[in-house]
């Protein structure tokens, strides 16, 4: 397969990814819907173009060069089933989650109370889900890609969001410990919303980012970390019911 046929292929999971279709692309780009069409299956765009519509993915160049050379074993999703066995498995999770964070083998069973034995049973299992490839002496090569995400609302998303909302929130947020809370408000329109969804993926992945090179450094040098970021169009339900009728206005 040429270059260009890999480029052009991944830029469309990219827009697929992203729920972006031919149509979008061209109201962005002042082009029928048939001329957006053509431009793919002729795999033709200057780079001009190329770039508007990274941008409407959020994304750029050197993104969609990266998941290009990702191969096609690695993995973006898992199935529901999988998710299901780790959602029941804490063990299982633990490991994958530490895993997918470049913890080494020997840090694991070094912090967690799981002796050889169990250890070498959760990488086999993991490995036989195939979100590992085990290596010789434990070691491990992961096999999900730098864009991979849990199912929206599947096994995980669920089992990590019952404790986000009842742990992660219960902090003072004081930015000298590494916290920061910030909350903003206003009205924007559609277009604006999805400007600033687009923003949010961005700074997702350069999170993503700094946590891959910095899980090459030592762990004592690093902490582990979360960040959420949230948006909808939202009322208050204090103002809410001070309302003559409810808000009729959807999204």
């Amino acid at each position: 397969m040429s270059q260009t046929v890999q480029l052009v292929d991944t830029l469309k999971r990219i827009l697929r990814e992203r729920k972006i279709t031919y149509y979008d692309i061209g109201e962005k780009l002042g082009l029928s819907e048939a001329n957006i069409k053509r431009m793919f299956s002729k795999r033709h765009f200057t780079l001009a173009r190329l770039e508007e519509i990274l941008g409407m993915a959020g994304a750029d160049l050197g993104y969609l060069l990266a998941r290009m050379n990702e191969g096609a074993m690695i993995l973006d999703e898992l199935s529901e089933e999988a998710e299901r066995e780790l959602a029941t498995d804490i063990k299982l999770l633990l490991f994958c989650q530490l895993l997918m964070n470049r913890w080494e083998y020997e840090d694991i069973v070094g912090a967690y109370n799981v002796d050889d034995n169990e250890a070498t049973r959760i990488l086999a299992k993991l490995d036989r889900m195939g979100i590992i490839e085990l290596l010789p002496g434990n070691r491990v090569k992961t096999k999900l890609s730098r864009d991979f995400k849990w199912i929206h609302n599947g096994p995980v998303y669920q089992f990590f969001e019952q404790y986000i909302s009842r742990e992660f929130f219960d902090c003072k947020f004081n930015p000298k410990a590494g916290e920061l809370l910030v909350f903003v408000a206003g009205n924007i329109t559609r277009q604006s919303n999805m400007q600033m969804q687009n923003s949010m993926r961005r700074l997702a992945r350069e999170f993503d980012e700094l946590a891959k090179e910095d899980g090459k450094l030592p762990l004592p040098e690093t902490f582990g970390t979360g960040m959420v970021l949230a948006m909808r169009p939202w009322e208050l339900s204090i103002f809410a019911e001070l309302r003559h009728a409810p808000n009729p206005k959807r999204f």
